[in-house]
């Protein structure tokens, strides 16, 4: 199997667009026409994963966390990151990473965590805008029906649980084609008028290559007339952190309990225990205190997440109990959900979950 295979698998599950700024998700080291024998997957990639990799036959490692987040100017072995590097490529191993843009999806890692801690009727936290399109083009009566259904099969029309959304509106559009025009209708160098739909869509921005070829293929005339506007609207299925109900409401100290349980958090850092049940609920896997505000106005009781700092605990307020896991804890499930996502669509692709604890914390009890 062809390396681009993979990742362009993973990509149309989380696409790159939907990383943060900072993040560096994709393919860091390999020849995406390179043959793959066998996957690891791992939450890091450190040099005792590509080991493990090259012990064990795979020469590719999915990890959800980047080896490289900056430019690299050497390449001289002097810190873990350059070793890494330098040993996935003398010993033709591909690196890849599937990091915020994993974290943004709705199924993706913070889904994982709702998951393990039993969480129903989950959504986006803090949806992301400027993702999104939209689409305005003009074609014939006749012809319109056609163009839409190819229009919502390249991807356009989906909004939250809806799909083959557009909205449509009669009108009469005129042109006046040249001596070396072909027009569909009408006749050169006499303006003609033609009863016209006028068609509006949006669409993903990762998917405004299908949905142009698309529109062009099925579009009748020779000059496409089409608009494409940048939305500001939030992507309801695409952001930070989720939202979730748990079945029962508990007591403040039961959910702490239960969180650590269900987690494997070796201890649960957090802020003081408020004197109401817990039943709406905040996560975020990694470092989450960014979004603190945002499970605040949304009414969460608890805020599951890691690497909040001292004075941000104050920020609670008393409005929110705020239960830092750990970062390897919120994330460390993440491996299984890359396997399962993987082994899902390549039924017969040999994957392997590592057998290593890259966690780089430890705890002295």
């Amino acid at each position: 199997m062809r390396l681009s295979e993979i990742t362009n698998y993973l990509e149309s599950i989380a696409p790159l667009n939907y990383q943060e700024d900072y993040d560096n998700s994709g393919l860091i080291v390999g020849d995406p026409n390179m043959e793959v024998r066998a996957a690891l997957v791992a939450l890091d990639c450190v040099e005792k994963i590509v080991d493990e990799a090259i012990s064990t036959g795979c020469n590719l490692i999915i990890t959800h966390h980047p080896i490289v987040f900056k430019g690299l100017k050497k390449f001289n072995g002097k810190n873990y990151v350059e070793r890494v590097i330098l040993k996935a490529i003398k010993n033709n191993v591909a690196l890849y990473a599937i990091h915020t843009n994993l974290d943004s999806v709705h199924t993706g890692v913070n889904a994982r965590i709702c998951e393990r801690l039993g969480l129903t009727g989950t959504k986006v936290l803090a949806p992301k805008s400027g993702i999104l399109k939209k689409l305005v083009t003009f074609c014939p009566h006749a012809q319109a029906e056609q163009l839409r259904q190819a229009l919502f099969y390249a991807g356009a029309g989906n909004i939250g649980k809806y799909s083959e959304t557009s909205f449509n509106t009669n009108g009469t559009g005129t042109f006046k084609g040249n001596e070396s025009a072909e027009p569909y209708v009408g006749e050169k160098g006499i303006q003609h008028h033609e009863a016209e739909v006028r068609i509006e869509t949006i669409f993903p921005a990762q998917a405004k290559r299908k949905v142009l070829v698309a529109l062009f293929e099925n579009h009748p005339y020779e000059e496409v007339a089409y608009d494409i506007y940048n939305l500001e609207n939030k992507h309801q299925q695409v952001g930070s952190g989720m939202l979730g109900w748990l079945e029962y409401d508990m007591e403040s100290y039961d959910f702490l309990h239960m969180v650590k349980d269900k987690m494997n958090a070796k201890v649960v850092r957090h802020t003081s225990v408020l004197p109401k049940r817990i039943k709406k609920v905040a996560v975020c896997g990694g470092s989450g205190s960014f979004l603190l505000k945002e499970a605040i106005a949304a009414g969460a009781d608890a805020f599951i997440t890691a690497d909040f700092k001292y004075h941000e605990f104050f920020d609670a307020e008393e409005k929110i109990i705020i239960a830092d896991i750990g970062h390897f804890e919120t994330e460390q499930f993440t491996s299984n959900l890359l396997v399962e996502i993987i082994q899902k669509k390549f039924t017969n692709f040999a994957i392997r979950l590592t057998e290593q604890n890259t966690n780089p914390i430890n705890y002295l009890f």
